[in-house]
């Protein structure tokens, strides 16, 4: 038996048939073909699957697709999207970076890259609830997401960069 869900996701409506026990993360990937979402441990310990869900920080494995029923989904890919952090003005770059994915880049905040679409929406939801983050703020926040190979140093600048540039309403 299936579920038919509605749902708006990186800005665009979506109605799709689901099972029951579809995770948010499975639903994403496999049947939206939105593959930035990772899926790591599958128990919500390591941040890899967070999404933001009407505007909140998600572990997309512990949500069951239909519990996203009639909600705004944003994933990596829509970040560079979103208004009126990202919006036209602080887009750069021929792949259109949001500041904060740009901010990753400069300051080397990703390596294998696993964790970083999970590392980016956290810290997207944090710059938006708070804009001037302390660097012990932008720690809390992330905590929640494990990564393996930068030491989370460079992540902790890139955020903090970020929020800066922000703030200033510059891209560079």
């Amino acid at each position: 038996m299936t579920h038919c869900i509605r749902l708006t996701v990186n800005g665009t409506p979506v109605e799709r048939d689901v099972e029951p026990r579809m995770t948010l993360a499975d639903f994403l990937r496999e049947t939206l073909d939105l593959t930035g979402t990772h899926l790591g441990c599958e128990h919500g310990v390591c941040g890899a699957c967070t999404v933001l869900v009407d505007g909140r920080s998600i572990r997309g494995c512990l949500m069951y697709a239909v519990q996203a029923d009639g909600s705004s989904v944003v994933t990596v890919e829509g970040l560079a999207e979103r208004c009126p952090m990202n919006g036209p003005a602080v887009l750069r770059g021929e792949a259109d970076l949001s500041v904060l994915q740009e901010s990753f880049r400069e300051h080397h905040a990703l390596q294998c890259g696993f964790c970083t679409a999970g590392l980016l929406t956290t810290a997207h939801a944090l710059l938006e609830e708070t804009p001037d983050p302390s660097p012990d703020q932008v720690r809390h926040a992330i905590s929640g997401n494990l990564c393996r190979c930068t030491g989370y140093v460079p992540i902790v600048e890139a955020i903090l960069h970020a929020a800066r540039r922000l703030r200033e309403g510059t891209a560079a």
